[in-house]
């Protein structure tokens, strides 16, 4: 049976970007009878950006309650917090002393941020964040790892750090993760045409109610050709994000609509609008009920827990018995 193990942090509401590009792939995975999946909520990594407490336990009733919202099976497979499993943080510790500190300084990541903040916010959490990366995926002995394009490399160095550990001690402590991208979904535009992402502020987030959602379609950058000119559907990004969740043959439809001419780029936000509206009305219903209803996430999130510290706590002992910590 292969172990297929995923996350998404708890920085804010999942978004169309979430779970296009995480979420509906990695569920898809676990179907499959052969499968076994360890999706959790990346609670931890969500401190390098996010300090305020209660903001945190919000995000993560929201991110626990999509994962249940677009039908995890949270009996067949194991559902969890990371911060609720203290073997993350002891691995982390473990895998940092055999981490090289030039790996770290150039992960695309961290180089990425830390441009974009001064001295004083570039914390040694962001720096070490794909170590603890490494220890969330060895802890489980995962197979596979449902990744966007902009993880490889922290998988990659999961995979250096997991064989470095086990050549120093002659023995396949971890297994080696491989990491699984589907090529279609590798990179969600926003709405200004960016990687959609929580830290951008450009996401569209479909659980909003009705005139919000449409709001925040209406806001996508768009260029200034006229409604009667033709237009180029290979650079709009309302057409990129339509032919991630309509048809082919609608898609089709709008792409010659673009071309043709006479047809506005409000028309296209409107037909964007009602797909997402419509496609995950079911979805959003139970999205709200379990938000409304947080003793069944909690109950649902306390059983996962136990399944998956049974299992961290084996790992920890193979490694404390290696490293000489009995």
């Amino acid at each position: 049976m292969a172990r297929i193990l995923t996350g998404i942090q708890s920085s804010g509401k999942p978004h169309l970007g979430n779970l296009l590009g995480a979420i509906l792939p990695a569920i898809e995975l676990s179907k499959a009878p052969q499968n076994e999946s360890f999706f959790f909520i990346a609670d931890l990594h969500s401190l390098t950006t996010i300090r305020e407490g209660q903001a945190r336990i919000e995000n993560t009733k929201a991110v626990a309650a999509a994962w249940l919202a677009f039908g995890f099976d949270t009996e067949k497979n194991t559902f969890y917090r990371q911060s609720s499993i203290p073997e993350h943080t002891e691995l982390l510790w473990y895998l940092s002393c055999f981490t090289p500190m030039p790996m770290l300084e150039n992960a695309h990541s961290y180089k990425d941020k830390a441009d974009k903040l001064d001295k004083a916010h570039i914390s040694a959490g962001l720096f070490t964040y794909p170590v603890l990366m490494a220890a969330d995926i060895l802890l489980y002995d995962a197979n596979f790892v449902p990744v966007g394009k902009d993880q490889k490399q922290h998988l990659e160095m999961t995979r250096d750090i997991a064989r470095s550990f086990n050549h120093e001690y002659q023995k396949e402590i971890f297994t080696l993760p491989e990491a699984r991208i589907d090529e279609q979904v590798q990179t969600i535009p926003g709405l200004d045409g960016q990687k959609m992402s929580k830290s951008y502020g450009n996401i569209i987030d479909i659980f909003l109610p009705k005139k919000d959602l449409e709001k925040q379609v209406k806001s996508i950058v768009t260029d200034s050709t006229p409604l009667e000119e033709p237009k180029n559907p290979d650079t709009c990004t309302v057409v990129k994000l339509f032919s991630l969740v309509a048809s082919s043959e609608a898609t089709e439809a709008m792409r010659e609509n673009y071309r043709k001419g006479g047809y506005g780029y409000g028309h296209a936000k409107k037909e964007l609008f009602e797909v997402l509206w419509t496609k995950y009305e079911k979805e959003r219903e139970i999205y709200n009920y379990y938000l409304a209803n947080p003793q069944e996430l909690e109950a649902k999130l306390q059983i996962g827990e136990q399944k998956a510290r049974a299992i961290a706590q084996k790992t920890i002992q193979r490694v404390r018995e290696v490293v000489g910590f009995h």
